[in-house]
């Protein structure tokens, strides 16, 4: 009898110890690959290295999964190389509006903003949204006030000037075509605790009309993350995830259909989507470490680490190999 009472016992604290299986996965956007050039693809390879490195420092500690998500993100926002933070897409009026969330898994709180102009680091504000107010979207210049009283400083419209975006907004404005681009940045983890988290940033589609709000901000469209099923952030034509709340669409198939992450995804996008002429992708995290990236564009750079320290970097282009580097 005290051998099988301390074998329950030993086994009650293994099930209380934190899972070590920890999983952070980032994409930088869907979108037609074939057109950009092989140094700027390793470019922001290299940025996303380096932010999924900052993530990968908060799980491997045991920190959270919303501190890994948010930190992940905003190197991504900073460098200037992605529709998100300093690189964001110009609307038809020239001025950066950008958008974001973030989503907790275990408590199911949300935050996000849209439609700014102003915020350096849009996926910051998103999360002081979720955790100093009561709402889950603030708008315009709403958000900005709520930034100001958090203690953010405003910056210049000029703080979002990059030479390769005015003089794709000049293009685009020349051929008055719009166009989806790609860039969008979005970051799922799951952290020692077993919970989920999702966050999502981006500046929207080339040459949109001001106001003009994506997926991204908007809660089981761009972004989710439940406990029970598992957590998604989307890139891509926003109008269709939107239309289809592909995020959201995409665990309730987990949760109540008991099908796997990969084959709920690639309903989604490479059936449901493909059919409604939607392009894009997503990436998706469940509790058990799997993962799903499926995307119907010519490619998706994403980054995956796990508890092994090893970034497994893919998705620019669908033949291409996946590159291995440290995380550390």
């Amino acid at each position: 009898m005290r051998t099988i009472a301390l074998t329950c016992l030993f086994l009650f604290a293994a099930s209380a110890q934190p899972a070590s299986n920890f999983v952070l996965l980032a994409h930088g956007g869907a979108g037609d690959y074939s057109k950009m050039t092989p140094q700027a693809i390793e470019a922001r390879r290299d940025v996303m290295v380096k932010a999924i490195r900052a993530g990968y420092e908060i799980l491997a500690r045991g920190g959270a999964s919303l501190d890994a998500v948010e930190a992940t993100i905003r190197v991504m926002e900073d460098s200037g190389l992605f529709d998100a933070g300093r690189g964001a897409y110009y609307t038809k009026e020239g001025v950066p509006e950008m958008d974001a969330a973030i989503m907790n898994g275990r408590t199911l709180e949300a935050g996000s903003v849209a439609s700014v102009k102003h915020i350096a680091n849009p996926i910051h504000l998103a999360r002081l949204v979720m955790e100093k107010t009561p709402h889950v979207l603030l708008v315009g210049e709403g958000a900005e006030e709520f930034a100001k009283s958090q203690g953010i400083e405003l910056v210049s419209p000029y703080y979002f000037y990059t030479e390769r975006e005015w003089k794709r907004f000049q293009d685009a404005e020349k051929e008055k075509k719009a166009g989806s681009g790609h860039g969008t940045v979005g970051v799922v983890a799951l952290d020692q605790a077993g919970n989920l988290a999702a966050g999502t940033s981006t500046g929207g589609t080339v040459l949109k009309m001001p106001g003009r709000v994506g997926d991204s901000p908007i809660i089981g469209a761009g972004t989710y993350a439940n406990n029970d099923s598992c957590a998604v952030s989307a890139t891509g034509t926003g109008e269709y995830f939107m239309r289809n709340v592909v995020a959201s669409d995409i665990c309730a198939r987990v949760r109540y259909l008991h099908v796997s992450l990969d084959q709920a995804a690639d309903d989604v996008v490479m059936k449901e989507l493909v059919a409604q002429h939607g392009d894009g992708g997503v990436i998706a995290l469940d509790r058990q470490g799997n993962i799903a990236t499926p995307f119907n564009t010519t490619g998706m750079l994403t980054g995956v680490v796990r508890a092994d320290a090893k970034i497994k970097m893919s998705g620019w282009s669908k033949s291409a190999e996946p590159v291995v580097v440290p995380a550390r």
